[in-house]
């Protein structure tokens, strides 16, 4: 089973890759996001609880994203592997998860990290705010406060998976295609 966890800044075209990942390896892509709001429509006891809070101004507490994402994996179990997006977010959130997997005898396989210098990045999310008209890929000063967040927050998690030798940094500048083949190389050693 392949396990991924795409990881890089705001704009470093996880978004793009992680499809074209799911097409080629037949994946599925967990995306924590969209698991909230599905659960949400549902109207699941978790979907409940998670309403509950966001309502309220709270972060949905780990424990029940965790749940959740077990619940997907559960109900996916003959397939190939899945992408994880948007999680984990922390150390403690990567922690909890190899714990998840273990205890249904998986593991994640690597972390491919897009690697994109700043000035890049700010001007694909400006660019895609122009197409997009997503209010926070319009303002320079948002999208920099987006970059410094990942950066101070999110981005520890990487030492995580390099601790595990799991880590692997792909060029995230150029053609899609270059990129992607870059991918499929580190997939390949896994």
């Amino acid at each position: 089973m392949l396990n991924l966890v795409l990881f890089g800044p705001p704009g470093a075209g996880k978004g793009t890759q992680s499809q074209n990942l799911i097409d080629k390896y037949h994946l599925i892509h967990l995306s924590t996001g969209d698991i909230l709001r599905g659960e949400i429509t549902n109207n699941t006891t978790l979907g409940l609880e998670a309403k509950k809070l966001m309502d309220q101004g709270f972060l949905v507490p780990d424990e029940v994203v965790i749940a959740m994402i077990s619940n997907k994996l559960d109900a996916n179990k003959g397939a190939n592997g899945f992408i994880f997006d948007g999680f984990p977010r922390t150390i403690s959130q990567a922690e909890v998860l190899d714990k998840l997997l273990e205890s249904k005898s998986s593991s994640i396989s690597g972390m491919i990290a897009l690697e994109v210098h700043k000035e890049e990045l700010e001007q694909r999310l400006l660019s895609r705010g122009q197409e997009s008209g997503r209010p926070d890929d319009a303002n320079v000063d948002i999208i920099r406060k987006r970059i410094e967040e990942y950066n101070s927050k999110t981005a520890p998690v990487a030492n995580f998976y390099k601790s595990q030798g799991k880590y692997a940094s792909i060029n995230g500048i150029g053609s899609i295609e270059e990129i992607f083949a870059s991918i499929n190389q580190q997939i390949d050693n896994y």
